[in-house]
């Protein structure tokens, strides 16, 4: 299911609509007409070639109509078929006590999209609920993995200090460093810079020397170690129908964003 205001719809189905040839499914749209005073129910139905691999369903609701969502989608849902609920602009402060997400075992918000991505950060973080997950961290899991991977290397060192580097509003910058804080309990550096995308660079300081991930155009990373030759690595900004692809893979909770919300942020604001 896709909550949405009006004016988001067609960009939110067409992720869903790419994301479903992955994933077939039935897209249920609530499109919120918060414009409209009235109480009014417009509906259409998608197939074929409009719907990808899925069959879509645009339920247009305003006035009153609107505080009855869980009434208006409820009868289109298929029996048995699990239930993910995606939010694609503002973050609800819960996801889980909203009518709609209350249904769901999986909640997915983007911090990215909405106007306050700090506030919205802070949100997510006070009602988490097992089944919540964040775009913002999905966009970060190519980077977990490059890091992971130069650390199952020799020498097998502690990290001493780290460093993220990256746009100074974009929450998958601090989530990248309260992860890495969180799971190598070493102290976070997080340096918020202008005019770039994402995370551009993380450093991690070890007594034989720091290991450096510096993406500076946000495609090629470039990994430098102490005694070895320079790696590159294609690293690119995550399109959205990728992360979504990837959320919609796994019905199970994800317990390491839920402890990164509770426990990594903290140790980050305590820095």
């Amino acid at each position: 299911m896709i909550d949405a205001s009006a004016s988001d719809v067609e960009s939110a189905v067409e992720a869903a609509n790419i994301a479903s040839r992955e994933h077939p499914c039935r897209v249920i749209v609530l499109a919120r007409d918060e414009g409209r005073e009235t109480a009014r129910l417009d509906a259409q139905i998608r197939v074929g070639g409009d719907a990808g691999a899925s069959e879509v369903v645009v339920l247009t609701a305003s006035g009153e109509m609107l505080e009855h969502s869980d009434t208006l989608v409820m009868p289109l849902l298929l029996p048995d078929a699990p239930i993910v609920v995606w939010w694609p602009q503002e973050v609800p402060s819960a996801p889980a006590e909203h009518p709609i997400g209350s249904m769901a075992q999986r909640r997915i918000t983007d911090s990215v999209s909405c106007s306050d991505t700090v506030a919205a950060l802070h949100r997510l973080r006070d009602g988490h609920t097992a089944g919540n997950t964040d775009l913002a961290w999905t966009r970060i899991t190519p980077w977990r993995g490059l890091l992971a991977a130069a650390l199952d290397q020799p020498p097998y060192e502690a990290v001493t200090s780290i460093e993220v580097h990256g746009e100074g509003t974009h929450p998958s910058v601090p989530l990248l460093a309260a992860w890495l804080g969180m799971m190598l309990e070493s102290p976070v550096d997080l340096h918020r810079e202008h005019g770039v995308k994402g995370v551009t660079r993380v450093v991690l300081h070890r007594a034989s020397g720091p290991i450096v991930i510096d993406r500076p155009d946000g495609r090629v990373a470039i990994l430098n170690q102490p005694g070895q030759p320079e790696r590159r690595a294609a690293l690119p900004l995550r399109p959205l129908t990728d992360c979504l692809a990837e959320e919609l893979r796994r019905l199970d909770p994800d317990v390491v964003y839920g402890e990164v919300l509770a426990q990594g942020l903290a140790l980050l604001e305590e820095a």
